[in-house]
């Protein structure tokens, strides 16, 4: 008797044994990464819809086992677009161990560059600004930056234009963020784009346009180029409209085309500025839901799966959101398939490794992400869209601006 029970008892106890070995085995690794933005607070109308983007992929990526049994766990935090609450969130996140960082604002990411340098953590912002780069070894852009972005409108007006050299405005928004390409462009005229800037304006809480629209035409400016976000530009635009100040083709003599970088365009635009959105010039190396592509119908199915409206769904920010998401994921199994520990050191060395061969096409962005040693910009590659019958489509193909290399 004694020896049935003992060996029942040692049966019993290999069982609970055995039992708990494949919960272990399957829990898998867990890989911490941070995002901080403006879920409210200023340009919220980009970072909502940003973070969901984030957020869903990271759920797909975890539901469908992309990475087996390991998983990857993204703390999203509201910094109100306040860049010492970024600071915070991102000192929170190394305590938390993460391997990968998600910043989003151009002031925040030039306040934490030492930061990011000192961590030896790699960076992939929202902010296209060219100067993150500068001085910057952990700092990698999703697409090209808002310089590259502002001198190909540009040099699509100078192709484009018909007559003597084309007078310039630009509208931007008073902050680093707004203020990053002007430079840039105003290099590329010296280096031979034949365009004059005529006047830089950085718009305010006052979003009354008459008086700036009626100067600019006035001094002969037929074309705007802005560097801001989506509400400025609508109000714009209307107001542009109500004064007959608005090109209804481009280049109309007397009056404004109006052209914008990323955060400018998008669906939400025509959302906003209703008709006063035809014939808006926009550019950004994201793909659009409006036409039909592999990427468009991976991103309406993601937002569908995760219950996001019409809105979310369409807009350029969420495949922003994803697209970074994307890149994160695709380190991190190439790190693993290699057989590597999911270090920062190794994703940010397996990140400029993304290059050649090795590009990486996300479907989401109208070119491969490519990184390297010298080069941190990822998607190179712009599109130019128009509003045309109210809504974003293709004008031309793919390009990538002649101008920024001749300015480097």
């Amino acid at each position: 008797m004694k020896k049935n029970n003992l060996i029942k008892l040692t049966l019993l106890l290999v069982a609970a044994f055995m039992l708990s070995l494949p919960v272990q085995a399957l829990a898998g690794k867990v890989y911490k990464l941070g995002l901080s933005l403006a879920i409210t607070g200023p340009t919220s109308d980009a970072g909502h819809p940003y973070s969901q983007g984030v957020d869903d992929y990271f759920k797909f990526v975890n539901d469908t086992k992309m990475l087996g049994d390991d998983t990857i766990d993204c703390t999203i935090r509201d910094d109100q677009y306040k860049t010492d609450k970024t600071k915070q969130n991102f000192e929170d996140f190394l305590d938390q161990g993460i391997v990968f960082y998600l910043n989003y604002s151009t002031g925040s990411t030039l306040a934490l560059k030492k930061d990011f340098e000192e961590e030896k953590m790699p960076v992939i912002p929202a902010s296209f600004h060219a100067g993150n780069l500068i001085d910057s070894h952990y700092i990698f852009l999703p697409i090209a930056s808002y310089s590259a972005q502002a001198i190909g409108l540009a040099e699509y007006v100078v192709k484009n234009h018909k007559g003597k050299t084309p007078k310039v405005a630009m509208f931007i928004h008073p902050s680093a963020f707004g203020r990053g390409p002007v430079e840039d462009l105003q290099k590329a005229v010296a280096a031979g784009l034949d365009m004059e800037i005529v006047e830089v304006v950085e718009h305010g809480k006052n979003l009354d346009n008459t008086a700036m629209l009626k100067r600019l035409v006035n001094k002969g400016v037929q074309y705007v180029i802005s560097q801001t976000v989506q509400s400025p530009v609508a109000t714009m635009l209307k107001d542009a409209t109500s004064l007959g100040l608005k090109a209804n083709s481009f280049g109309e003599e007397g009056k404004l085309t109006f052209l914008g970088c990323h955060y400018t365009g998008g669906n939400d635009l025509v959302a906003l500025a209703g008709p006063a959105a035809e014939n808006f010039y926009w550019t950004t190396s994201y793909i659009i839901t409006n036409e039909p592509s592999p990427g468009a119908t991976e991103q309406l199915a993601l937002a569908k799966r995760y219950n996001r409206g019409e809105k979310a769904a369409n807009s350029h920010n969420y495949a922003n959101g994803m697209m970074v998401a994307q890149v994160a994921t695709e380190v991190i199994k190439r790190t693993k398939a290699k057989g590597k520990e999911i270090t920062k050191e190794n994703l940010y060395d397996e990140l400029q490794n993304m290059n050649g061969d090795n590009a990486f096409f996300p479907g989401t962005t109208v070119g491969p992400v490519t990184y390297s040693k010298t080069d941190h910009a990822g998607v190179d590659s712009l599109q130019l869209y128009v509003v045309k019958n109210g809504a974003f489509q293709s004008a031309d193909k793919p390009f990538i601006p002649e101008y920024t290399s001749k300015i480097k």
